[in-house]
């Protein structure tokens, strides 16, 4: 079986989950990464055994031994690395969200139409099993019209200290779930209103948000992000979902309320569901979307389960999400 080479940009803790999935997986070999600090550079490449580094992401991307990289640099820096992979002829696969603007989204797609390449945003959470079966429900009429729904994400303080200095609650999380809402009901909001509050005023975005949307088909959608639970939180990620049709409802409980573990520190719900590592082996959802990424490449089809244009749209309406907040505002928009 002939493996498709992988470089990955940006060597952040989520990033060295993008080596250690990619490298269990039969069909990929990561060849490459890259990241400006030197030390972290030599610390993943000899824990994974990564033959090739680089500080400077166009030398990767100038490699002709790469065929596809993955980017997982901070969400205001995607555009330029995305935009130069795809026209360096790689396979491009783009953790969310997708980039920081309509604008940004739209030049990526842009370029994305001008290649026969596989490009695909990271929306983890459409391959998990959980939502995915709620998704084949929907789709199956077992619900009806969908009315109203309501989605929770919230995360303890010390998981979100780092993240706050490059994105809001809402806007990082937010695009989880309004994502899910928008696949599940196949319609598009037209307006929002928001509210959010910094409870770390040393930190530039805000750590709660809830933000309510009202659809084109009438359906409403309610989304919840707090990233300033107590450090004594139970939860890795706190994650709820409840859907409610004319003729059925769902409720989804992702908390990981199904792996408990007691010890002299307490009670805990480990995630057991995304990247757990079993047997030493990197095992989840993440390696699952790595997995059908990997086999749209081999099999020469472009990604189906999400579009770049659905990726897009979700940022746009989170973007005006946190513009409704702001100006305390009911803000309506269009996704075009």
């Amino acid at each position: 079986m002939e493996k498709i080479r992988c470089g990955v940009i940006g060597l952040g803790w989520f990033g060295e989950h993008h080596v250690d999935a990619l490298q269990s997986l039969p069909l990929a070999e990561v060849t490459a990464v890259c990241t400006r600090r030197e030390h972290r550079l030599k610390e993943v490449a000899e824990k994974y055994n990564v033959p090739k580094t680089y500080t400077d992401y166009h030398d990767l991307l100038a490699d002709r031994e790469i065929d596809m990289v993955t980017v997982v640099t901070h969400v205001k820096d995607h555009l330029q690395p995305t935009i130069d992979a795809l026209r360096a002829g790689k396979h491009v696969f783009l953790e969310k969200p997708m980039a920081n603007s309509k604008e940004e989204c739209n030049r990526i797609i842009d370029e994305v139409k001008k290649t026969e390449k596989c490009f695909m945003v990271g929306h983890i959470c459409r391959f998990d099993a959980l939502y995915a079966l709620a998704k084949e429900e929907i789709s199956a009429g077992n619900l009806g019209k969908i009315l109203t729904m309501h989605a929770r994400r919230n995360l303890a303080k010390w998981v979100t200290e780092s993240h706050l200095h490059k994105i809001s609650a809402l806007f990082g999380d937010g695009v989880h779930d309004l994502d899910l809402m928008f696949w599940y009901t196949s319609s598009s909001p037209r307006s929002v209103y928001a509210q959010s509050m910094n409870t770390r005023p040393q930190l530039p975005h805000d750590d709660l948000g809830w933000a309510m949307f009202r659809f084109e088909d009438e359906t409403i959608a309610v989304i919840e992000n707090v990233w300033c639970l107590p450090d004594t939180d139970p939860f890795a990620i706190d994650a709820r979902m409840e859907i409610v049709g004319t003729e059925g409802a769902i409720y989804i409980d992702n908390a990981g309320m199904n792996y408990t573990v007691l010890t002299k520190k307490g009670l805990s719900f480990p995630q057991s569901t995304y990247w757990p590592k079993v047997h030493g082996m990197r095992r989840g959802y993440l390696k699952e979307e790595f997995d059908y990424f990997l086999k749209c490449i081999a099999g020469g089809k472009k990604p189906t389960i999400i579009t770049p244009e659905e990726s897009r749209n979700v940022v746009v309406a989170m973007k005006a999400a946190e513009k409704a907040a702001r100006e305390n505002r009911v803000i309506e928009f269009s996704l075009v």
